[in-house]
């Protein structure tokens, strides 16, 4: 199956993104960041600017060969490693990255992409400027429940056919991802990686939504004003354009494949259960720990997903024109994108031994207390392009480690590093795993949607003055 070869040829780390063990490749191996300088950067810099100009320069040899050219990135990672630090270290961070990290982030993707894609939202109503906004406004509530991952994936499909008649629908997609795919998953650890990832590490389930709130508000609601003031700019311009027949027409909206519904709630439970239940046994595979709640948790969610195949009608995921290759296309590209970031996390790391001291420096105030408003910005800019999950741990520490001080007496502190992490994870197409997933949707669907820079011109234009304001508001 093109899947089961799109995860092996990525089997080589996507991902410090939901769990305290998998944390950071970084860190397992200890590569020393402070001796590292910013070439080892280079490769991810040239990852990331290929994912922006291949669609765009070499459409077709980038949609052939992708897989490849993230290959050639990673290797210009993996193969200096074994050479500067040695082979037992290059392999060990590799091991490090492949069972602890990437694995465990694959197959929960996998099986929310899985489970969701067998939910059929049936029918369908007219994508007006009233209607996209309440779907926006559902799918923020839902990501908080059942993480951007699993809201994402579950109304993509509905509010692109909503809008499939529409001759300007680019930015109800775009809005989609700022909103559903990652403001929204700021009140609960479930609702996005990073927060998950401090829970784990000892903040209370209830401190994010308790901290939180008033900034999400705010932050949602201003974006979701601007969505709708648009939304009904275009559509009254369209009102003039020739019209377009609408592939799926308006009929009653029914929710099928219910039994997904438990099963969703299934890989809820089996991530809480990973945090709450600790027998301390450990595995040892070539050097690299693999603890026992961790095996089961990705035992149980994989279960989940085969498991969501068998009772779910074809007939409902061919309805949500279900296919691998979104999923496929994220496991590459993520693959390559941790393999390339684990030199740079390192170097992070490092703090102010390291060769990006000018901005770890950023965060402390010449007193040395934590300066709230670089907390934010310092770990949003990094999340928007370094995975905010990782990011959050980086700053995590550096802001203490302690979660019981971060709480209390640093509850400002950590209220802006989690904010920026999930806020910022919206500012680029890889700043968190359902952008690319949404985006490779979409595009798929037929939308056009605009490339890396382009989404980047959308995020600068509406999601940096919100993020200032708030910033100003909130962090002053």
């Amino acid at each position: 199956m093109l899947f089961a070869a799109a995860l092996t040829a990525g089997a080589v780390v996507a991902v410090a993104t939901l769990f305290p063990g998998t944390a950071l490749a970084a860190e397992a191996h200890e590569l020393p960041g402070e001796t590292m300088s910013l070439w080892w950067g280079l490769p991810f810099a040239g990852l990331l600017l290929s994912i922006a100009t291949g669609p765009l320069l070499f459409h077709r040899v980038w949609e052939h060969h992708y897989g490849k050219i993230t290959l050639f990135w990673a290797a210009l990672v993996v193969v200096p490693l074994a050479v500067a630090f040695g082979m037992p270290s290059a392999t060990e961070a590799v091991l490090h990255a492949l069972l602890t990290e990437y694995m465990s982030f694959i197959i929960l993707l996998f099986a929310l992409f899985t489970i969701s894609g067998g939910i059929l939202v049936a029918g369908n109503i007219h994508g007006t400027p009233l209607v996209n906004a309440g779907l926006l406004l559902i799918g923020a509530i839902l990501a908080s429940v059942i993480g951007t991952t699993g809201a994402s994936m579950i109304l993509i499909r509905p509010i692109l056919r909503a809008n499939d008649n529409r001759p300007f629908n680019a930015h109800v997609v775009i809005f989609f991802i700022f909103l559903v795919s990652n403001i929204g998953g700021s009140l609960t650890p479930l609702g996005d990686p990073p927060l998950f990832v401090g829970f784990l590490r000892g903040v209370d389930f209830f401190w994010t939504a308790t901290n939180l709130y008033q900034e999400t508000l705010f932050v949602g609601g201003l974006v979701l004003a601007v969505f709708l003031a648009m939304d009904m700019i275009l559509h009254r311009r369209e009102a003039g354009a020739p019209k377009i027949k609408d592939p799926t027409p308006d009929t009653k909206v029914r929710i099928r494949g219910l039994p997904n519904v438990p099963l969703l709630a299934g890989v809820i439970c089996a991530i809480l259960l990973s945090a709450t239940w600790k027998p301390g046994v450990t595995f040892s595979v070539q050097g690299v720990g693999l603890e026992l709640q961790d095996l089961v948790r990705d035992a149980i969610i994989l279960a989940l997903a085969f498991l969501s195949l068998k009772v779910s009608r074809k007939s409902h995921r061919q309805a949500n024109n279900f296919h691998w290759e979104p999923i496929a296309e994220v496991a590459k590209l993520f693959a390559g994108i941790f393999i390339c970031i684990v030199p740079v996390v390192a170097i992070l790391r490092a703090g102010l031994d390291g060769a990006l001291a000018p901005l770890v420096s950023l965060v402390s105030s010449p007193t040395g207390e934590p300066n709230d408003l670089a907390y934010f910005w310092l770990t949003g800019a990094l999340s928007s392009f370094l995975d905010n999950a990782p990011t959050y741990l980086v700053f995590f520490e550096l802001a203490g480690g302690d979660p019981q001080h971060l709480m209390t007496t640093f509850a400002s502190t950590l209220a802006a590093i989690s904010a920026g992490a999930v806020f910022m994870g919206a500012n680029t197409y890889i700043g968190n795993a359902p952008n690319f997933m949404v985006y490779a949707i979409a595009r798929h669907r037929g939308v056009k949607m605009p490339g890396f820079f382009g989404y980047m011109a959308w995020s600068g234009a509406v999601l940096v003055p919100t993020f200032l304001i708030a910033g100003f508001l909130f962090l002053g």
